[in-house]
């Protein structure tokens, strides 16, 4: 760990966050047994570091086995079933649940979570140990109402019951706004509480199914897949399957289809409506094997037509959920590649996002839109977050980053951008600053029925000012967007 941040990377050395990546996380130095330790030595050595678990590590490679926990010796001691004397190897828990230790908080919760899990093993890039979280560190980051909606959802075992949690959720988050909560953080508690609710919904579908024995997952879009959702959402998802033939697909994705629709109605209920433009995985057009979704983001690369770029506004941003990961990070791969180096579909990207600029006149004052339904106001996501997202995505593909979240996207292309750590950290402030006006309007606006449409006549002077500004920063990261791709 680093002991402290350079002014270079003083916008990287960002509080923990769901986010933070694992390896950024102050944790102790792992317990290390060999697999011919005793369980008695074994205890001895947890028991002086203090700490839960011990990782039995194959001696000859370091890359781990098993995990002995504290809890488990102490049953199995308390039931009589433990020599003491005997190899630690021969109590482990085997079949570990593990990611690198740059995986992000978020992805470890739901990891641990899903498989009911206390500890997992972080490794480094070469398969050995790094080190080992536990369901305590990752408590110690929630409040004690969010830890105990995340118990309370994975507690569920039917649809309706998580749909009220979805209320709870919001409940959640509305009153952490009240408290003062930051953007940062409240988003990604929405969408960490969200995914939970939306594994939990597939896996309780998923029982009523004879699905086909083959790799699958389930991928989101849009704000989901960024990690940015507010207290208003619908649904953006598909799925990906593994098949060797065009036709085999086709049989596959018939099996699937009355699953992922049973899924779609089910996120409903859950207070995830309908997508009305039919991004989701009962749409035939989403539910696609490997091959079929190469095929389908190739088009779109190869011939950047209006469609296309509409598509890949939405559909650029997927992250897996639920299923086989390793299909969703071939495909990542796979488009970033295919992107990397295309300069047509680069410009012709830039070209369509920097058809809408930031609602400020030539005097520096709002420009407010002449909506007849809902005269002077400003439409906080299409004119403000969209334009972020939109640049921010664009310049992240070209320059092969691999992260689907906004700022973090930022973070990870800045070096390459040369841009000085004080430009990013103001544009990601500028960012969630319209957030959190979106959360507020979303809790307390003027139009219950169009969320996102603010009267900036309404705002405190201070918040028409901070409005005003993170406007300002979209205008420049247009400007940058501009310079790099339309000149």
């Amino acid at each position: 760990m680093r002991a402290s941040a350079t002014e270079t990377d003083a916008f990287d050395a960002v509080s923990v966050s769901l986010n933070t990546t694992l390896r950024k996380l102050p944790l102790g130095p792992p317990v290390v047994v060999d697999p011919g330790t005793s369980v008695r030595d074994a205890l001895r050595a947890i028991d002086a570091q203090g700490a839960e678990a011990a990782v039995v590590v194959d001696p000859a490679t370091a890359v781990p086995l098993g995990i002995v926990s504290l809890r488990d010796l102490m049953r199995s001691i308390v039931n009589d079933d433990c020599d003491l004397a005997g190899p630690a190897a021969g109590v482990m828990t085997g079949g570990l649940a593990s990611l690198p230790a740059d995986a992000t908080v978020h992805q470890a919760m739901v990891l641990m979570f899903r498989r009911d899990r206390r500890h997992l093993i972080l490794t480094g890039a070469d398969g050995r140990l790094f080190n080992v979280v536990s369901q305590g560190d990752l408590y110690g980051m929630q409040a004690a109402d969010s830890a105990n909606l995340t118990n309370a959802i994975l507690a569920t075992r039917s649809i309706d019951g998580l749909a009220q949690l979805t209320v709870a959720v919001r409940h959640f988050a509305a009153r952490r706004l009240a408290e003062g909560g930051g953007p940062e953080a409240l988003c990604e508690w929405i969408s960490a509480l969200n995914d939970l609710i939306a594994l939990q919904a597939i896996d309780l579908v998923e029982g009523g199914f004879e699905l086909p024995y083959v790799p699958w997952c389930w991928m989101v879009f849009g704000s989901e897949g960024r990690l940015e959702q507010t207290l208003v959402t619908d649904q953006d998802n598909g799925i990906v399957f593994a098949a060797a033939s065009a036709a085999e697909a086709e049989d596959l994705r018939q099996k699937f289809l009355p699953f992922a629709r049973a899924v779609n109605a089910a996120l409903d209920v859950c207070g995830f409506p309908l997508c009305t433009g039919q991004i989701m995985a009962g749409n035939p057009a989403w539910c696609l094997s490997l091959d079929e979704w190469k095929q389908t983001f190739g088009h779109w690369v190869s011939v950047p037509e209006p469609k296309a770029l509409l598509n890949a506004s939405i559909f650029f941003d997927f992250r897996p959920l639920y299923g086989r990961e390793e299909l969703v990070t071939e495909l990542q791969h796979w488009l970033l590649q295919r992107i990397r180096g295309n300069t047509a579909f680069v410009r012709a990207m830039a070209v369509n996002a920097l058809e809408q600029e930031p609602p400020l006149s030539w005097w520096r004052d709002f420009r407010c839109n002449d909506n007849r339904k809902y005269p002077h106001t400003l439409d906080l996501k299409g004119q403000g977050i969209r334009l972020f997202v939109d640049a921010v995505r664009i310049l992240a593909l070209a320059h092969g980053i691999e992260h689907t979240n906004t700022v973090k996207r930022l973070r990870a292309m800045r070096p390459a951008l040369g841009m000085p750590v004080e430009e990013a950290a103001a544009m990601a402030a500028a960012f969630y600053q319209i957030q959190r006006l979106r959360l507020q309007n979303q809790v307390s606006g003027e139009f219950p029925e169009a969320v996102n449409r603010l009267n900036p006549d309404r705002l405190h002077k201070l918040d028409r000012q901070i409005l005003k500004e993170a406007f300002r920063q979209v205008r420049t990261l247009q400007q940058r967007l501009r310079l790099d791709y339309l000149t």
